[in-house]
């Protein structure tokens, strides 16, 4: 990689080491206004050490005349998530007094918006910390939009260039520049945090809490102020979050395109339409198995099944409840809704619904090839030709998210892990949904009783399943170091 390419991806990093160090401000202020200077030093000399770090990168200036190829983008974008991460993780290193596996995972959670922790005792540990913990997942939230949307459809990572047209026509018809559809999303991001800020001060929650959530939800991260999550709250809180987590999952450029005047934007698109009946028919048929099988009101059954559903659909990871004490049936049907996802540009992760439905879509066509051998059957969806560079995009990053489950949880079991905790901590680290099954790593339970090779190893899985896997294991190729 030659040198200007290597100062302009220095370049960038520093931008965002320096605006990592700047977000250090918000827990700062956080800490005096609960009278906690003691903890103070923590994330001044973390934002000290970040800022000057960032400088360092900034400094020597852009290159002129030097425009990144899409290989360069790969690897900007991999380096830019990890030296985020190792920097983000000096607070808690600090005040925590945590081994670095520990602050790393922490921290790797947080902005892959994963949910999973290795903290205990959140309703007494520092606001300062917590409030720092809630915003690195909003800034994953609204980082990993962004890659979505402007770079890998660009990248043709698994599929997503089926909607590059979508943000092209935005960018050139509806908009006149391309960095506007940016300005609008974070607006629409920025407004549904508010929203959900005023709906939980509404919920009887108190201002501090309902800030932190409010964060975690739209971002669908997890991390709560509570080591029992959501149950701590009021029914009504519960239900302000599957509204939230709902608005994360679905695609913001459709939130955009609904801003420009395009108002039937979202319920024609299928992925939208696809997600929520996904929802509502496993929340409904799951309520009535629920309400049958416990001595529990309706409504109650309701609320505590659709909020699962949704928080493990949407890969957000609150709980209000341990559902694999549930049943056996309960245990499989949550591993398998883990793997689901939301839609294709929102903040959520997993598997993603389009996948889901363009792989349908090939066996429909295939079907009926079957039966008309000599018919010419249009493959679509969405409004897009299926050609072979699509599917084979498809199937490739779907068949590397297997392997990249089963490798991991094969790896896990290599340090002595039980196969359902090495099996759902693999699959919740790489679809970045939080909370595993099982006694350890279950809802009710949480990832510090691991190793600290298990908890490398599961950062790992987390980053990449945020980088859908493609973007981060190209860096390991041959032909990508070659000129």
């Amino acid at each position: 990689m030659a040198l200007p390419t290597l100062r302009i991806i220095g370049f960038i990093i520093g931008i965002f080491l320096i605006t990592l160090a700047v977000s250090m401000l918000i827990p700062m202020a956080t800490l005096v206004a609960f009278e906690r200077l003691d903890e103070l030093p923590a994330f001044g000399w973390s934002a000290a050490i970040t800022a000057v770090a960032g400088l360092l990168m900034v400094l020597p200036g852009k290159p002129a005349n030097v425009q990144l190829r899409p290989r360069d983008m790969y690897f900007l974008t991999t380096v830019s998530w990890l030296v985020v991460c190792v920097f983000a993780a000096l607070p808690m290193l600090i005040l925590q007094h945590i081994s670095f596996a520990d602050a790393f995972f922490e921290t790797m959670s947080g902005i892959t918006t994963t949910g999973a922790t290795v903290l205990t005792g959140l309703d007494d540990a520092s606001p300062g910390l917590l409030i720092w913990r809630s915003l690195l997942q909003w800034l994953g939230g609204i980082g990993f939009i962004g890659m979505a949307v402007a770079v890998l459809p660009l990248l043709r990572v698994g599929g997503m260039r089926l909607f590059r047209t979508e943000s092209s026509d935005w960018s050139e018809k509806v908009m006149p520049r391309s960095h506007m559809v940016g300005k609008y999303i974070l607006a629409v991001y920025v407004f549904f945090t508010s929203v959900a800020f005023v709906a939980y001060l509404w919920a009887d929650m108190g201002p501090f809490d309902a800030f932190n959530h409010a964060m975690t939800a739209t971002a669908t991260g997890g991390f709560s102020t509570s080591d029992s999550s959501m149950g701590k709250f009021s029914p009504a809180a519960q239900w302000v979050t599957v509204v939230i987590m709902i608005l994360g999952s679905l695609p913001f450029t459709l939130y955009v395109a609904t801003l420009r005047g395009h108002r039937g934007a979202l319920i024609r698109d299928e992925q939208v339409r696809g997600f929520l009946f996904i929802l509502l028919v496993t929340s409904l048929a799951f309520s009535f198995w629920y309400w049958l099988k416990n001595d529990v009101q309706p409504l109650d059954a309701l609320r505590v099944v659709t909020f699962s559903v949704v928080s493990v659909v949407s890969t957000t990871g609150f709980a209000v409840s341990d559902y694999t004490l549930w049943g056996d049936f309960a245990f499989m049907a949550f591993f398998y809704l883990t793997f689901i996802g939301g839609c294709s540009g929102s903040t959520t992760g997993g598997l993603k619904i389009f996948r889901f439905q363009v792989a349908y879509s090939l066996l429909r066509a295939n079907l009926k090839q079957l039966v008309h051998p000599r018919a010419i059957i249009r493959q679509q969806y969405n409004g897009h030709n299926l050609d072979e560079e699509i599917v084979r995009s498809i199937l490739t990053f779907s068949f590397f998210f297997t392997i990249t489950i089963a490798l991991l949880a094969l790896a896990l079991t290599l340090l002595g892990l039980d196969p359902i905790t090495a099996l759902t901590g693999a699959a919740t680290a790489v679809c970045n949904v939080g909370p595993g099954l099982g006694q350890i790593i279950g809802p009710a339970g949480n990832f510090a009783p691991l190793p600290d090779t298990a908890k490398w190893l599961l950062s790992i899985g987390m980053l990449l399943g945020r980088l859908e896997i493609i973007t981060v294991l190209v860096l390991f190729t041959a032909a990508f170091w070659k000129h």
